[in-house]
């Protein structure tokens, strides 16, 4: 089955962590994605760019309106995500909380509800 996990943490937070400091926890993200590459769950990921550059569409009465940023302000923002492949839940936050942001952020895990 596969799931999404979906990386929230703090853009502000992240903002003020040093040179030293963010190159140590890129150095862990690529060490989890290369142990679930090889572990053979890995089907996706990316990095997203921060809120700000961001757009909400909503469709009312027929048309569509569009604003900057989020939805809604949240202390935790969407960073990225992963897309796997997991026997099944239980396997899927094991691998969720080896992500190194869930130490400081969070990792919501979602089932995939397949289209066909």
């Amino acid at each position: 089955m596969q799931y999404l996990l979906l990386i929230y943490a703090s853009e502000s937070e992240e903002t003020k962590m040093n040179e030293a400091t963010m190159a140590k926890v890129l150095s862990e993200y690529h060490e989890f994605t290369q142990s679930i590459v090889q572990g053979g769950q890995f089907k996706g990921a990316e990095r997203l760019r921060p809120v700000a550059s961001a757009s909400t569409v909503r469709v009312r009465n027929g048309k569509a309106v569009i604003t900057d940023g989020p939805f809604a302000e949240t202390r935790e923002q969407l960073g990225g995500y992963y897309l796997i492949e997991a026997k099944n839940l239980d396997e899927a936050t094991a691998i969720a909380a080896r992500i190194p942001s869930a130490r400081f952020g969070s990792v919501e895990v979602r089932p995939i509800w397949p289209i066909t």
